[in-house]
């Protein structure tokens, strides 16, 4: 269901020149407001549509969550959730949602197949 309606609402995959245009384009950025020296770390900016936004941070929930596959997606979650602080979980949470979102559309514009494990198999093969 993420994926139909992701197809559905970026409709053209080319409209981005880089996939990591797509995570800002559906507000899962952090906001920002300096002022001077300080950079307060803020919410995200909430821009775009908010459906797949919600799709996109339900997927993320799941996939950190106790039943969600192996992968280095969620990996990659894990560490970001174990740094520890106030919010390292929710934090951790939207991070794998921009990610999915950037993988996504990765994968639609090479029309790739997905590996789940692809990097720890890369490191595997280097160390070998």
């Amino acid at each position: 269901q993420i994926a139909l309606t992701y197809v559905l609402t970026l409709d053209d995959p080319h409209r981005f020149l880089k996939s990591r245009e797509v995570g800002c384009f559906l507000g899962l950025r952090p906001g920002r407001r300096d002022s001077g020296q300080s950079q307060p770390q803020m919410h995200i900016s909430k821009e775009g549509d908010r459906y797949l936004r919600t799709m996109l941070v339900q997927g993320a929930h799941y996939i950190l969550g106790p039943f969600g596959e192996d992968s280095d997606l969620r990996r990659w979650g894990l560490r970001l959730a174990e740094r520890g602080g106030k919010n390292a979980k929710k934090r951790a949470v939207v991070a794998v949602a921009r990610k999915l979102a950037v993988l996504l559309h990765r994968l639609w514009v090479s029309a790739e197949v997905y590996e789940p494990l692809r990097n720890s198999q890369k490191a595997m093969r280097a160390v070998a």
